[in-house]
């Protein structure tokens, strides 16, 4: 028996994410005194799992794959987890493997659990902390089937180093045809992903216009971050709608989130609560968003953001 995790990559290189979740499934794997089998797709070097706690990899290959399916994922999963005897699955909380754990959860009789925030508190009964109520709140969960699933809330855990080697060898799924035809995907190059970005900057209405984007993907920039904006901005035509975060949009975790010009509308909140720091920068000191932030600015964006990249450039230049 061992502790089975879904290690998310793309174009043939591992997501910051499945180092995050090989990190958490190997705390799991040490309280049940077993080990880490990691479960890669279309993935050619996998020798850095080992550095997170991961002892095997099965490597699964099919261009039936290449493009994510919810459903052939899902069965591709359930057969590794079948022949490894898992009791525990550990999944990342990204919207593809959102989407694929509640397939997952059925087809192995499962129960479970998403947006975990913690390794497990007890082993028996099994008991994790996840975030509730938009993360307003934790809660501690019990689960009782024979196999349990973990969603592991992004940026919850981090990531924890361990000494190691994973020996890897290929896996041959049996792949379902599928109804779903992907004709076409189109991604953002050279940019930072809001799922792994550790630093989201974000952009709202106040900005007054398009023309005036300029100055956030500068602060991103130096920052290293992602940009995002609000709903309004993505309806107006001014951001791609791939930006747009909030409880409509991507759900956002991350380490810093800085907001630039948006009020704080509560469907906006509800998506990135998750985010450990929050800071807000607006005209108007009534925004609702000045209460959910940690660090506020009452302040023009247009005075305050040039600024602020000057004082980051300086501080990076010493």
């Amino acid at each position: 028996m061992s502790v089975l995790v879904y290690t998310e990559s793309e174009q043939n290189k591992f997501k910051k994410v499945a180092f995050e979740v090989a990190s958490y499934a190997k705390a799991v794997a040490d309280a049940l005194e077993t080990t880490v089998t990691a479960v890669t797709v279309n993935t050619d070097d996998t020798s850095e799992l080992g550095n997170y706690g991961v002892d095997k990899v099965l490597k699964v290959s099919s261009e039936d794959l290449d493009s994510f399916n919810a459903k052939s994922y899902a069965d591709v999963l359930q057969q590794a987890a079948e022949a490894e005897s898992a009791q525990v699955v550990i999944l990342s909380s990204s919207a593809d493997s959102k989407y694929l754990a509640s397939l997952l959860a059925v087809g192995l009789n499962a129960g479970y659990a998403s947006n975990v925030v913690a390794a497990p508190s007890n082993t028996s009964p099994f008991t994790v902390k996840r975030s509730a109520f938009t993360n307003k709140a934790f809660e501690h969960t019990e689960i009782k089937t024979d196999v349990k699933i973990i969603g592991v809330s992004n940026n919850s855990f981090g990531l924890v180093e361990k000494s190691g080697a994973a020996a890897a060898e290929d896996f041959g799924a049996s792949i379902l045809e599928s109804g779903v035809k992907v004709e076409s995907i189109d991604k953002a190059t050279d940019k930072v992903t809001i799922a792994d970005a550790e630093i989201v900057v974000s952009a709202g209405r106040g900005l007054k216009g398009p023309e005036n984007w300029g100055m956030v993907e500068e602060l991103a920039d130096v920052l290293g971050a992602a940009t995002a904006c609000s709903k309004p901005v993505s309806d107006l035509g001014w951001r791609p709608h791939g930006e747009h975060v909030g409880q409509t949009g991507k759900p956002v975790a991350s380490n810093l989130y800085i907001a630039i010009g948006i009020s704080g509308a509560i469907q906006h909140l509800a998506g990135i609560n998750a985010s450990k720091v929050k800071v807000v920068i607006n005209t108007d000191p009534e925004a609702p968003f000045f209460k959910a932030a940690d660090y506020g600015v009452v302040g023009d964006a247009f005075e305050v953001v040039p600024e602020l990249i000057e004082k980051l450039k300086a501080f990076k230049a010493s």
